[in-house]
């Protein structure tokens, strides 16, 4: 491979998934980045959204050494910023961007946008003020940059992924011309809507107009800003020969380039490393399903799942749940399938109750597992259910008699030592830890429903 064949000083590359894994993006820069790192060696930036608040991420190495001196003047130009490394292989250079603090600026940027190139915020709605922020404050970083490195003596790229960042772009080609700018769509968010309101995009697509479907479906905003986006970048590129078409029609810009989605050839595991992965998604999938259903499924059952952001048409979810209703009228097997949809929810951890709820398992067996070790001598140990619902852990020493209570038994482990002696001799430890390879929970949760 030819080593940095453009003779390129630096390339910023802006996405709201840099850091951030919510869709396909994510997979398509980390993907690459193995690549321009050996093209363009700590060259190439990434800059994303420093969306974590309250935790570490998992996807980001902070270094604060990381470009050190630049951060002083940033810091003292408002851009609040960290540096580090993506933990993905080639361990690119990342800026994460806190853009919080620049919303009260938003009108006067939008006002700007409508001023050097026409672009209507005014319909605006959802999604596309946080959007835009994050686009401005990732410009305000490359422009601080640049001026920093002097890149008006370099060659410098900035690249921008989807409509999302259009607002950084247009604003790098109004203050910074010389700045070589490229904008990749992955698909017109115009053809998104239309396809997601049930009219055939590609069997009508001749006969639409982008600016005309964009007025009836509510979405001039984005489609806007997205379609200066696409004229004004010095490249614009898309993905495939459909989604050019597309461009051609409803952007009115044919893209200079398609530059089909790819991976590195190590980015789906091999041998054994795959094993072990495979086994720990089922793992984590069953222990989910287990904590939404109830009861735990069987280790053999078949899993099934698609994955996406959430449109419900255009990534495929109507196809998977109707596929999914013919599996359930045609399946003979004796295998239970668990089905699995799942989109992001932008959100760091499980919601309350679920959390509760997969948590509750280990915590069970771990105070029932403790009840039974810490009983003196010999007897029962049981889980009841009380006349109000809950339910108790009960260490009956003996031949004590859970009965005398009010509860129900549910489920009683026998630690008299005729129970285990045979098989582990005085290791009683050990003959209680073996119980959960063998309780059939659907017993527990009929007797518990009964």
């Amino acid at each position: 491979m030819e080593k940095n064949p453009l003779n390129l000083d630096y390339l910023f590359e802006v996405s709201w998934e840099v850091c951030n894994l919510v869709g396909g993006i994510y997979t398509v820069l980390s993907t690459k980045a193995k690549t321009l790192q050996q093209i363009n060696k700590d060259r190439n930036v990434f800059i994303g959204p420093d969306l974590w608040k309250e935790k570490e991420s998992p996807y980001f190495i902070e270094v604060p050494s990381l470009f050190k001196d630049w951060k002083k003047i940033a810091a003292k130009e408002g851009l609040q910023v960290r540096t580090g490394r993506w933990d993905i292989p080639g361990r690119p250079i990342v800026i994460l961007i806190d853009y919080n603090n620049m919303y009260p600026c938003r009108n006067e940027l939008f006002t700007d946008m409508w001023n050097w190139f026409g672009v209507d915020s005014l319909p605006a709605y959802g999604d596309y003020d946080e959007s835009c922020i994050f686009a401005y404050a990732s410009a305000l970083v490359i422009e601080s940059f640049y001026k920093y490195i002097r890149g008006e003596n370099l060659k410098v790229i900035a690249h921008f992924d989807e409509w999302i960042t259009g607002m950084g772009l247009l604003y790098i080609r109004h203050k910074l011309p010389a700045v070589a700018t490229v904008f990749t769509t992955h698909a017109t968010s115009i053809g998104r809507s239309i396809a997601g309101n049930n009219k055939p995009l590609y069997d009508y697509l001749p006969g639409y107009n982008g600016d005309q479907m964009a007025r009836e479906l509510n979405m001039v905003s984005k489609h806007s800003l997205e379609k200066h986006a696409a004229h004004q970048a010095h490249c614009f590129t898309t993905v495939s020969d459909i989604t050019a078409r597309e461009c051609a029609q409803l952007l009115e810009r044919c893209p200079d380039i398609v530059t089909p989605n790819g991976f590195e050839e190590n980015f789906v595991p091999k041998g054994a490393l795959y094993e072990e992965k495979r086994n720990i998604a089922r793992e984590r999938l069953l222990k989910l399903a287990g904590s939404l259903v109830g009861y735990e499924p069987d280790e053999c059952s078949f899993l099934i799942a698609t994955s996406g952001r959430y449109e419900y048409k255009n990534k495929g979810i109507d196809l998977f749940i109707e596929a999914v209703r013919r599996l359930k009228e045609t399946y003979t097997g004796e295998k239970e399938i668990i089905a699995f949809v799942m989109v992001p929810a932008w959100s760091g951890n499980a919601r309350e109750d679920l959390a509760l709820r997969m948590n509750a398992v280990e915590n069970f067996k771990t105070a029932f597992t403790n009840t039974a070790n810490n009983l003196f001598g010999s007897g029962w140990v049981w889980l009841i259910k009380n006349k109000n619902g809950t339910l108790d852990i009960i260490g009956e020493s003996n031949a004590g008699n859970v009965l005398k209570g009010n509860g129900k038994p549910l489920l009683g482990v026998d630690i008299w030592e005729h129970a285990y002696y045979l098989d582990y001799q005085n290791r009683r430890a050990e003959h209680i830890d073996g119980l959960w390879n063998i309780i059939d929970w659907s017993i527990v949760d009929r007797r518990y429903n009964e």
